[in-house]
């Protein structure tokens, strides 16, 4: 017999991963709802990088070719010096053999658009900002074992399953960390201000300034009409900066300035920090960055980019990391940054969002007793078993690539390194990027047109694995 999918999932974040995964509870037939903490929901930042790891499951949702008219591929990315006309190339065009797809940049606000319109809209509550989680104990009044969050308004939601998708200062974590830190059942490795349910200072070594131009014309931009974005990055002369520079479909011209700090500059920006891509603090950075020369656009600066970009998508974040190893406990589990806080530089975080919503989504909709604590904890063992190792990769080459773009001495040798690496070393390097394909278990299957085979993928298997 099928499983009974008679539970709820409160899903607290309204981002990409929390969105991601409420899509696959609805073709699941599985209720839930989403709170947001935002009066309204703006999909700041830039553009982002999705390819082979991700698009099996888009196939199987039937949105990969709304997506791909959204979206442009990119074959390759280009380094530059600042002062220097030469320029490295690195070729991502293996991996459509190697996965069966290029990977491709699609506009932030484009990607978030697609997932929100497959979700009704009473399934989203917005200005729902959780104060406080709760899960009931034998005796107490409602049904047993049910998880309740209580929001700034005084509304009170219950449900069977509580996930926190809010980002990586979620509440959710802050509140089950704080009491597993009561029952002194949280590794050292997890143990920070958030065991008394303050906001954790997460460790960071770089801050962001990101924004996405208006709608630009081919006469003034040539480069939009090329069918392939153009990938560029920049690593400054004499400056603790490095920028990157793409174009989407769209017609915009997505930018980002990374500035590297040291332990001066480091104190310095301690005071700011804000989780989301929000604008807060951005126009002293914009006029700090602003003459920063484009190479591949004769001519041109960050500035000229600046002037394109609407005010309001322009953000300046703290580019932050942390890995934690408590995902779950009870009735509550994690996903997104608020478990792994990748930095951008690898272009991971989205992806490891989505991979996280595909196994959790496959486990949920394999509970036999979702009611029963016990197999949730089990089932949430195995989305962690599959997930942890792989987002810790994810995590070691984002946290590599940052480096790639610093400006100390181990940096230049890192480059030095990168710029010389063989070809064969270069195709492992993607076939281990792209080997991780996973699908959801409950639609029918998008063929593997990858010349590798996917990684294993324990949600994959049916709910008799739970015993493992």
């Amino acid at each position: 017999m099928p499983p009974s999918h008679d539970f709820k999932v409160l899903i607290v974040g309204g981002g990409l991963g929390g969105l991601m995964l409420a899509v696959l509870l609805e073709r699941a037939g599985i209720n839930y709802t989403i709170f947001e903490r935002s009066v309204e929901v703006k999909p700041l930042g830039s553009a982002l990088s999705l390819g082979a790891n991700v698009f099996p499951v888009f196939a199987q949702l039937g949105l990969l070719d709304d997506f791909y008219s959204k979206a442009k591929p990119f074959a390759q990315t280009r380094a530059y010096r600042e002062t220097d006309e030469k320029v490295r190339v690195r070729d991502y065009s293996p991996a459509n053999e190697i996965a069966g797809y290029l990977p491709h940049i699609i506009a932030r606000p484009d990607l978030y658009n697609i997932l929100r319109k497959q979700i009704p809209p009473h399934k989203i509550l917005l200005s729902k900002k959780v104060l406080s989680i709760h899960e009931r104990e034998d005796g107490e009044e409602g049904r047993r074992g049910h998880v309740r969050i209580t929001c700034s308004d005084k509304s009170i939601y219950e449900g069977d399953v509580l996930v926190g998708a809010d980002g990586a200062y979620s509440a959710v974590r802050q509140g089950l960390y704080k009491k597993l830190a009561a029952m002194d059942l949280l590794p050292e490795n997890d143990r920070t201000d958030e065991e008394t349910g303050s906001t954790q200072q997460l460790p960071f070594s770089s801050i962001c300034l990101v924004g996405q131009t208006s709608p630009q014309s081919h006469e003034k931009f040539k480069v939009l009409e090329e069918t392939f974005s153009r990938f560029d990055i920049t690593v400054g002369h004499d400056k603790p900066y490095s920028w990157v520079t793409f174009t989407t479909k769209r017609n915009t011209l997505c930018w980002m300035v990374i500035q590297h700090l040291d332990k001066v500059s480091f104190q310095d920006h301690d005071s700011f920090r804000n989780s989301e891509w929000g604008p807060e603090a951005a126009q002293a950075m914009c006029d700090q960055v602003k003459d920063f020369p484009l190479p591949s656009y004769p001519g041109l600066t960050i500035g000229d980019l600046m002037k394109e970009t609407p005010k309001e998508l322009i953000s300046k974040v703290m580019l932050e990391e942390k890995l934690f190893e408590t995902w779950y406990s009870g009735r509550v589990v994690l996903l997104g940054d608020a478990c792994h806080k990748l930095h951008p530089a690898a272009g991971l975080g989205a992806v490891s969002a989505i991979h996280d919503a595909v196994a959790l989504a496959n486990v949920l909709y394999d509970l036999p007793s979702p009611t029963d604590c016990n197999d949730l904890t089990k089932a949430f063992e195995i989305y962690r078993q599959e997930r942890y190792p792989i987002a810790k990769v994810s995590w070691d080459t984002s946290h590599k690539m940052s480096r790639v773009l610093g400006k100390t001495f181990v940096n230049l040798v890192i480059r030095f390194m990168i710029n010389r690496m063989p070809d064969w070393i270069w195709i492992k390097a993607l076939t281990r990027m792209y080997g991780y394909r996973p699908q959801v278990s409950f639609l029918p299957r998008s063929r593997d047109r990858g010349a590798v085979p996917p990684a294993p993928q324990l949600s994959l298997k049916s709910y008799e694995n739970i015993a493992l």
